[in-house]
């Protein structure tokens, strides 16, 4: 199989119609029919189970779709690298990370390198430590920051001069928006909303003093804006990172530190032995310059 019929598959699996992913290709019907059956035969299996005009895929067809749009990303990263001019210093730096304030810390270096190399182009990517870290074993990412990371010896890394505190999202009509920090007493009997990684609900059963099983979560979350939403609806209260949801006067929300204090560190890294583009090179050699005066 090549990157077209990759494109191919790609499209008909998301119009979940051969006229409509032909229409959108710029191909017959026919000649993306037969693209279809090729790629079917040379993988041995259907790909797409035909049910009232509709093309909807098969299990084999759904592990393909993963992986395609995994090896097209590659593609389309390693293109646009040997593409770029070898005249000017240009090209694309790709970043993952989960829902942290250092990115401000990355914000302001990813500036200066465009001040002084406007050609390059910044990519994030939002996901949590094991959506980023598969990126990066994968290539389809040049950089991770990693919150808490268990495991950094297959990785060169360095540590930002930052860590996030974990605290309470609650809205500020709440009785423990009165309090200046909450205490482990506090949460007791309360409706949790909890990030779903069990390294985070982890730590906070071991900051209560009791067993996950114990906790009373009622909801969890990837993303805390999500966790915001069932927050201001009364789901509960919501333990996560702070300075992430705006507490602001006019801001529904206050967010709360948890005592004794709970703070995890935050390392940006990158494979050891990784093949960096001019422009992930630059990056590296301004984060490391800007590390260095702190």
């Amino acid at each position: 199989m090549d990157i077209r019929e990759l494109k191919y598959f790609l499209a008909v699996a998301r119009e979940e119609n051969i006229s409509k992913a032909a229409d959108y290709l710029y191909i017959t019907q026919p000649s993306l029919t037969r693209q279809i059956q090729a790629l079917e035969k040379e993988i041995g299996r259907p790909l797409f189970q035909r049910r009232n005009r509709k093309m909807l895929l098969t299990e084999t067809g759904i592990l393909l779709r993963k992986h395609a749009e995994e090896m097209i990303e590659l593609f389309e990263k390693t293109r646009k690298a040997l593409e770029a001019p070898t005249e000017t210093i240009s090209g694309e730096v790709y970043i993952g990370s989960g829902e942290s304030y250092a990115i401000e810390i990355i914000a302001k270096i990813a500036k200066e390198v465009q001040r002084e190399y406007p050609n390059i182009q910044f990519n994030f990517y939002s996901g949590d430590s094991i959506e980023v870290s598969e990126k990066l074993e994968k290539g389809l990412l040049d950089f991770g920051i990693l919150i808490e990371a268990n495991d950094l010896n297959k990785y060169d890394c360095l540590r930002l001069p930052v860590k996030d505190r974990w605290g309470v999202l609650m809205r500020k009509d709440s009785p423990l928006a009165n309090k200046a920090y909450i205490e482990p007493k506090d949460l007791i009997d309360k409706p949790l909303i909890c990030s779903k990684h069990s390294l985070a609900i982890r730590n906070i059963a071991r900051w209560m003093n009791t067993d996950t099983e114990k906790l009373n979560i009622k909801a969890t979350y990837n993303l805390i804006y999500n966790a915001s939403i069932l927050v201001e609806e009364g789901i509960g209260y919501a333990i996560g990172l702070d300075k992430l949801i705006s507490t602001a006067q006019d801001s529904p929300f206050a967010f709360r530190p948890l005592m004794p204090i709970i703070e995890s560190p935050l390392d940006i890294v990158w494979k050891k032995y990784q093949f960096f583009s001019p422009a992930a090179q630059i990056f590296l050699k301004k984060l490391k310059e800007y590390l260095s005066h702190i």
